[in-house]
């Protein structure tokens, strides 16, 4: 008979445990799960941390990576930028503390979210070399200092060491590390893919990068402008939970539950609570927030869904924009045309409103060559943040395959188009704390193929004319073959001169495909008409 254990004796081995030692032996949750893929985190933390850094101080970003294999599966990274810089008693906690940050506690919109970014690459390269992360800073007027970093797992606390004052003239960050078990690849999911994305996304940054073969390539700045900076917004009250507004109300400092809804959430005015009180009849609109009951919020929220609201306040939500999307299409793709569209803000769950911007491009460097020919490709964004992995579970991918293509005369198999979703908002449901991948929200998968739909929309008079002008230029072609033996039969027939009816024939037939002389005679169709607002149909 097995032997029987008390549970004080269990108990004993009860013990807690720290956040970084967490994520220390499941490393794959903060998207350390594969070679290649583990490489591009570490650049996509650390890049994202420089955009944030100087968007935050209002400087446009010059941004450098460079990659150097040192090793089998063996490279250092580092990632330099022009922006403010850390602070020398923050450095410690900016880049080796798991949850720590300036974004967690914010509601507002952000690249990254959870304050496991740039601490997450410390405690990686920590855990594959052993080594520390290098450091090198300056907020400006000379004050520059270096250092190393690690972090003490056990404890979730950085470890900063050889700190020291530098006299090196520079203003930014330069943070440099080893990681092993990871490894570089030119490919639709490497490094090189991810900044072309970056730029693609952020036109008012410079990118540098050099690769481990020492090939330099720079993705240049196409706009001057610095896009605004989000401002802290509320949750709307359409796509609260009970749980929800419980956990608002129990943190508040306003004394009425009236007030709580006033001072909480968007939209929210005292007008709008008096026709609350006519839905929620037993709900005391007079007692303290911190005494709401279950009950009381779920009559709360019966009230929010049946009276009307206006749509959640989208000028604190902002996305990359038409014109600059236009702009960055230009410039990384060169498209033939392109479509552009910018959704009103909605919200999903939680209340929390998000903007979906989409874009179909056709032609230039858009889509990807195959061996048959071309096909089309997704460029998924989260905040100005490309997503290379978990393509097949992102309600990106979902919205933008769950359409018909055929309808607006494209094939996104077969065709050279890509299709670039941005979803801009104060909080984006990743599937996962990789961050690869959102989550397939129902309002948010809906939002994206409207979007889609009517970019598609844009571009489909200019495909459907093209496909029109080709199958015109055929048919004229055919009938231009046989001109000669026509002209030849006729002359035989009439004894005029075979040349001169010839001419005729020509004529004649130029004159029923005046689309097509146009296309020979004048500038190329294809460079005709980038973007939608300047386009003639083929057809007119």
């Amino acid at each position: 008979m097995a032997e029987t254990r008390k549970a004080e004796e269990i108990f004993k081995e009860f013990k807690e445990h720290s956040i970084a030692e967490f994520f220390k032996k499941n490393r794959q949750m903060l998207g350390y799960s594969g070679k290649i893929r583990s490489l591009v985190t570490v650049v996509h933390e650390l890049v994202t941390n420089s955009l944030d850094a100087c968007e935050e101080a209002g400087m446009l970003p010059n941004i450098e990576v460079k990659i150097k294999q040192i090793g089998e599966e063996k490279y250092s990274i580092a990632v330099l930028d022009n922006g403010p810089g850390i602070p020398k008693n923050y450095v410690g906690k900016a880049l080796a503390v798991i949850l720590a940050g300036t974004k967690f506690h914010r509601y507002v919109q952000q690249r990254g979210q959870q304050g496991i970014g740039a601490a997450g690459c410390t405690l990686f390269s920590q855990i594959t070399t052993g080594k520390q992360m290098f450091v090198k800073s300056s907020t400006g007027a000379g004050k520059a200092y270096s250092c190393n970093v690690s972090i003490d797992t056990v404890h979730n606390k950085p470890i900063v060491s050889n700190l020291q004052d530098i006299s090196e003239n520079f203003r930014g960050l330069d943070v440099e590390g080893e990681f092993a078990d990871v490894k570089y690849e030119n490919s639709d999911h490497g490094v090189y893919e991810y900044l072309r994305r970056t730029a693609l996304s952020n036109p008012h940054a410079e990118i540098r990068f050099t690769d481990p073969e020492g090939k330099e390539s720079t993705f240049v700045r196409a706009a001057q402008t610095m896009p605004e900076r989000p401002k802290p917004t509320k949750p709307h009250p359409l796509g609260l939970a009970v749980n929800d507004i419980l956990e608002y109300a129990h943190r508040t400092e306003s004394r009425k539950l009236g007030a709580f809804l006033v001072e909480n959430f968007s939209r929210v005015t005292p007008n709008k609570v008096a026709e609350l009180k006519e839905f929620a009849k037993n709900v005391d609109f007079e007692k303290d927030p911190h005494t709401l009951t279950w009950s009381d919020a779920e009559e709360l929220i019966k009230a929010f869904n049946s009276v009307k609201w206006i749509s959640p306040d989208g000028t604190q939500i902002k996305p990359i924009g038409e014109e600059q999307i236009k702009v960055a299409l230009k410039n990384i793709l060169d498209p033939e045309f392109m479509s552009v569209v910018e959704r009103k803000p909605a919200v999903f769950k939680g209340g929390i409103p998000f903007i979906v911007e989409a874009a179909v491009a056709f032609g230039g460097t858009a889509g990807k060559k195959t061996d048959e020919g071309y096909s089309g490709t997704i460029l998924r964004f989260a905040n100005r943040v490309p997503l290379l992995f978990d393509s097949g579970s992102c309600a990106i991918t979902v919205g933008a395959r769950d359409i018909q293509w055929k309808r607006y005369s494209m094939d996104l198999e077969t065709q050279p188009i890509s299709v670039l979703v941005n979803v801009s908002s104060v909080h984006i449901p990743y599937s996962g704390v990789g961050k690869e991948s959102i989550a397939q929200e129902e309002e948010i998968v809906d939002e994206i193929k409207l979007a889609v739909m009517e970019a598609a929309r844009g571009v489909q008079r200019y495909v459907s004319g093209k496909l029109r002008l080709h199958n015109e230029e055929n048919r004229y072609k055919t009938i231009m073959r046989y001109t000669k033996q026509l002209a030849q039969d006729l002359s035989e027939i009439t004894g005029k001169d075979r040349k001169v009816l010839e001419k005729e024939i020509e004529k004649l037939v130029a004159k029923h495909y005046p689309k097509v002389m146009e296309h020979e005679n004048g500038p190329d169709e294809g460079k005709r008409g980038k973007e939608e607002s300047d386009a003639e149909d083929p057809d007119e």
